[in-house]
């Protein structure tokens, strides 16, 4: 592995990190290591451990290498052995080093005892952490932490900054850590699955709120709360911090932080951080002085919640884009894809992509970003949380209630158990997938009617991941 040539006028840590990376790259020949799946970010370091010389083992369920569809080509081309099938984790016996891909769950039994055994189980994210040279700004949250993110590199980016987005958002950053300067900024969000495990944070974290989420997934809420909390738990004395001010569980993590901090907040008032003001302004305050950004009506994003992630990145980046960059991104960036994400409109219906919406708090948000009731397709993967606290929004905010995929029965028993049910008019029909919730949903509408899927589950019931939910959602609504 050859790495780009760094100049000589690079300060003696630069060096220093850039020898650390050649020795990486050098210390995996000959290695033992396994790759649990083959998600975006294994495949592009199972191809970059196979060009060091590491002795490498894929472990997948998939039963043998054709089921890995287009993939299959390229690991045909490499030297590698395979652990496929039911028993497919038997593989990890033996191995120096295990990658886990961020949605295996760390405390798996067999992970467990190959810890125990003495392997080394780590994660793409965990090695960039050591090996990038440049500075880390970090997303998590249970909500708003993708567009959070992605604001935060486009308002860098404005400002002058070569930015690399990566993480659990956009793609694999360890194979690209050698072409990294160090005035670069790594801008990356970052999921529980992934934190769980970390022992690193990044210089800039931004925690925009906790609410119950992936408890399919983890032991418990308080295991999903301290999966958070690690990236605030390592940053250094002149690291910096930014927490969403309303959220119980994230106003606690300021006795987590190690350096300085803002708030960022909607409701409130803060001296250091940001807010939005009675007026609907959206401000930065420091040291007793206001500034104003911009009025919330410049904004190009949809949804009250949304300024809450504009405040949150306007604090992350402040001090590296002045507020004129802020504003200006504010006003022209209208959102990530199955976000929100108008999709076409037609006979006067207006058909929105919120896919992304995999939790009741995340379907509340949209259902609140819109003036009137409107004609929601719900359902998915059961993630083990309540569906209580969705309900009165659904009995406000909609008027005809589609339901699908696994956890149908269970929404439709929660919302017929509200007592508001039979007073509110909402309608509730079933449908078998979602090409069906999309026809039922045309023939609901009339002109002036909004459409949205915000499935408030997971996708894994009928598709890889609710990036393919939406994909699949409009390509149905374009073919009307």
């Amino acid at each position: 592995m050859v790495l780009k040539k760094r100049l000589g006028t690079y300060a003696d840590g630069v060096r220093v990190m850039t020898e650390k990376i050649e020795a990486f790259y050098r210390s995996l020949r000959g290695r033992r290591v396994a790759f649990i799946g083959t998600g975006v970010t294994n495949q592009q370091c199972i191809e970059l451990f196979s060009r060091c010389g590491a002795d490498i083992t894929l472990c997948d369920k998939k039963p043998d290498i054709d089921a890995f569809g287009p993939y299959a080509e390229a690991l045909k081309k490499l030297n590698i052995r395979y652990s496929l099938g039911e028993r497919y984790l038997d593989g990890l016996a033996g191995q120096e080093i295990i990658m886990r891909t961020p949605g295996f769950e760390y405390y798996t039994p067999q992970l467990v005892a190959a810890r125990e055994a003495g392997a080394r189980v780590t994660s793409e994210m965990e090695l960039f952490f050591e090996l990038c040279p440049c500075q880390k700004i970090a997303v998590t949250g249970s909500d708003g932490k993708t567009t959070t993110t992605t604001l935060i590199a486009k308002m860098l980016e404005a400002a002058g900054y070569r930015v690399h987005l990566g993480g659990n958002l956009g793609r694999a950053l360890l194979p690209v850590v050698d072409t990294i300067e160090p005035s670069d900024v790594a801008v990356i969000e970052l999921s529980s699955f992934q934190l769980i495990s970390m022992r690193q944070s990044p210089d800039v974290a931004v925690v925009t709120n906790v609410t119950p989420n992936h408890l399919d997934h983890h032991k418990d809420m308080r295991e999903y709360i301290d999966a958070k909390r690690n990236i605030l738990l390592y940053q250094r004395p002149d690291s910096r911090a930014v927490l969403g001010y309303e959220n119980d569980v994230t106003r606690a993590m300021a006795a987590d932080v190690k350096g300085s901090f803002q708030w960022f907040t909607r409701k409130s008032v803060v001296e250091n951080g940001g807010f939005l003001r009675d007026d609907g302004t959206l401000c930065l305050a420091a040291d007793g002085v206001v500034t104003p950004v911009l009025h919330k009506s410049e904004v190009a994003l949809r949804g009250e919640h949304n300024l809450e992630n504009l405040l949150a990145a306007f604090c992350a980046v402040r001090g590296m884009a002045d507020e004129r960059v802020m504003a200006r991104v504010a006003r022209t960036f209208a959102g990530v894809e199955h976000r929100i994400e108008p999709v076409r409109t037609l006979d006067g219906v207006q058909w929105f992509n919120d896919s992304i919406a995999t939790s009741p708090t995340r379907v509340i948000a949209g259902l609140r970003a819109f003036d009137r009731k409107l004609i929601v397709i719900a359902g998915g993967s059961d993630k083990g949380i309540s569906f209580a606290p969705l309900v009165p929004e659904l009995l406000a905010h909609v008027k005809t209630l589609i339901l699908t995929g696994a956890t149908a029965a269970k929404i439709e028993d929660a919302v017929r158990a509200d007592p508001g049910f039979a007073a509110s008019g909402l309608v509730l029909l079933r449908a078998a997938d979602m090409a069906k919730a999309v026809r039922l949903a045309r023939d609901a509408a009339r002109p002036g009617d909004i459409v949205s899927l915000s499935p408030a589950c997971a996708s894994f019931d009928c598709y890889p991941n609710f990036e393919a939910r939406g994909r699949h959602y409009k390509e149905l609504v374009n073919a009307l």
